[in-house]
């Protein structure tokens, strides 16, 4: 189904209001939501609205949650997210890390607690937006989902690690990536009908790799999220033991010195950790190159001649700049199975199927 991202975002924003969000966190899951997939990242996209509201009722995650600071000092601060909607408790503990790094030049922020954080692309966006670098390891805690490398049993989560730099005078360089080899939101998407995985991104408890994302949630049930701890088999990590080596240090940076909670082996309440660092360019900047020798790098690294004909070299973030540019034109792609969960998520939150037909109208 194509679809435009108005409407689709207006019919995310009010599912959740009627499930129990304030209206501005109802807007900020929306634009969240549909913020990934305009830019390419379907599986922190609209196919998680169901899950999400789901959460809400089950008290998995709360509405309308604000951060507790439980350490702080100039530089530093460990805060608590309450299980309150990442999309609300990540704007919070940015912007803290982000008020601490003008003032200090570079900040750490353990957050522990949070609800889903969701694209953590949006966390070094809202940092380049203020001219800073950021670094961020996530974790999940609880979220059993990856065997480790040479391994069947599921230890780890997805996992992510993401970095943003800014770049005078140009797009910033923006690096945003699972630990595992696909996304657990990209399996779900192809178990829904869209974009098939790549064979190898799991593998089953014989050894054996697949791209079947049953191996993850099993069998399941119409009308209702998939559940990825219902699967025999596991997701696997990219690049071999180093994607490995990246997912456990996110779980000990990320899940064990925030305190949120690891994968395992405790029974940890599901919750996402993040470390995350700040750093103003600017008072590291003592001999007037650094944005310079930036850009030179990144100009010299554009000349790099492609391996095939026709192929191209691109740097982070230009995949998503192009697609969001696409999206935004010509509307997103929306999987039928997706949308049959919005509309079943608009049902369960109490908006009702008729209120997003007359949305859809309206626009």
């Amino acid at each position: 189904m194509l679809i435009q991202a108005a409407p689709l975002t207006r019919t995310i924003a009010e599912i959740f209001r009627a499930a129990g969000t304030s209206t501005a966190e109802g807007e900020r899951i929306a634009n969240s939501l549909v913020g990934a997939n305009l830019v390419g990242h379907d599986s922190h996209g609209v196919g998680r609205t169901l899950r999400y509201v789901e959460w809400l009722q089950e008290g998995i995650q709360y509405a309308d949650k604000t951060i507790t600071i439980l350490a702080e000092g100039d530089a530093f601060a460990l805060v608590d997210g309450n299980y309150g909607f990442g999309q609300t408790i990540g704007v919070q503990a940015v912007q803290l890390g982000i008020d601490k790094a003008r003032t200090a030049g570079v900040s750490v922020i353990a957050l522990r607690h949070s609800g889903h954080l969701g694209r953590i692309g949006d966390w070094a966006e809202m940092a380049l937006e203020a001219g800073l670098i950021s670094i961020h390891f996530v974790n999940v805690a609880g979220g059993l989902l990856v065997a480790p490398f040479g391994s069947i049993d599921r230890r780890m989560a997805t996992n992510p690690v993401c970095i943003g730099v800014p770049v005078a005078d140009g797009p910033p360089v923006l690096l945003d990536f699972a630990t595992s080899l696909v996304a657990e939101g990209k399996v779900q998407v192809a178990l829904e009908g869209g974009a098939s995985l790549p064979h190898g991104a799991l593998i089953g408890d014989d050894g054996a790799f697949s791209d079947d994302p049953h191996l993850l949630y099993g069998e399941t049930k119409p009308g209702r999220s998939p559940n990825p701890r219902k699967g025999s088999g596991a997701m696997v990590t990219m690049g071999l033991h180093k994607g490995s080596g990246l997912s456990i240090l996110c779980e000990l940076l990320a899940g064990a010195l925030t305190g949120s909670g690891t994968a395992g082996p405790a029974p940890y309440r599901f919750a996402n950790g993040m470390l995350s660092v700040y750093i103003d360019p600017v008072v590291l900047d003592v001999e007037d190159r650094i944005s310079s020798d930036i850009k030179d790098y990144l100009d010299w690294f554009d000349t790099a001649r492609p391996a095939t004909p026709g192929g191209e070299v691109l740097s982070p973030g230009e995949p998503e700049r192009r697609k969001k540019a696409d999206r935004l034109a010509n509307g997103l792609t929306i999987p039928e199975d997706t949308w049959s969960a919005i509309l079943n998520a608009a049902d369960l939150s109490g908006l009702g199927r008729a209120r997003v037909a007359e949305i859809f109208a309206e626009h």
